[in-house]
């Protein structure tokens, strides 16, 4: 099977800070969208309260967890962790291990029910990431790009994806994409799409 080269980006200073800046403000822009929303809807729900009592209701994240553990595959694989702060937010760190690399990755995502359906979730979210790298790097079979001894690397990610509670036992599993922008100590960039696998214990 032929072994096809991922596509490497070489791109100056002033077109990296550029792109840093314009996804940051687009996905900040929709967080706090999604957040004044979250508010207006609370502060009704408590006038609403005043004049006649009303069911709460049901969580925007009906996944029934505050903190899961797991395992990540596919593209950046290795462990990850994920803790709700609210209903509808959570913080999720992934540590990518490979034999000859490592990563850290902090994420900020927000939760949409997803058809309806309890347990089943949308999120979608921004972050950034470390990584260090001495070899090459594989993502699904496909080498990718490579770092001397010693390069460093920083980046910006997103993340949108779609994961199910399992009502039965105490297990998430989510599909996902998480793509990043990297820049590298020797002056390179990266693009990468990221798709990730997970299996997580919740509690």
């Amino acid at each position: 099977m032929t072994i096809r080269k991922s596509k490497r980006i070489v791109m100056n200073t002033k077109q990296i800070l550029s792109a840093f800046i314009l996804f940051t403000f687009s996905i900040g822009g929709v967080l706090a969208s999604d957040n004044k929303k979250d508010e207006k809807t609370e502060a009704e729900l408590s006038a609403s309260s005043l004049h006649y009592p009303v069911k709460p209701s049901l969580a925007i994240n009906t996944s029934s967890y505050n903190t899961a553990f797991g395992v990540r595959g596919l593209g950046t694989s290795g462990l990850t962790i994920k803790h709700f702060t609210s209903n509808s937010r959570a913080i999720e760190g992934i540590i990518g291990l490979w034999p000859s690399a490592l990563s850290a990755t902090i994420l900020f995502e927000r939760y949409v029910n997803a058809f309806d359906e309890p347990g089943l979730n949308w999120y979608y979210g921004i972050g950034g990431h470390i990584a260090t790298q001495t070899d090459w790097v594989y993502y699904d079979g496909v080498r990718g790009y490579r770092r001397s001894n010693g390069d460093f690397g920083v980046g910006i990610d997103g993340i949108f994806g779609l994961e199910y509670k399992i009502r039965e036992v105490p297990i998430a599993v989510s599909l996902d994409v998480k793509p990043f922008l990297e820049v590298t100590t020797n002056g390179d960039a990266y693009l990468a799409l990221d798709p990730g696998l997970g299996i997580k214990f919740t509690f």
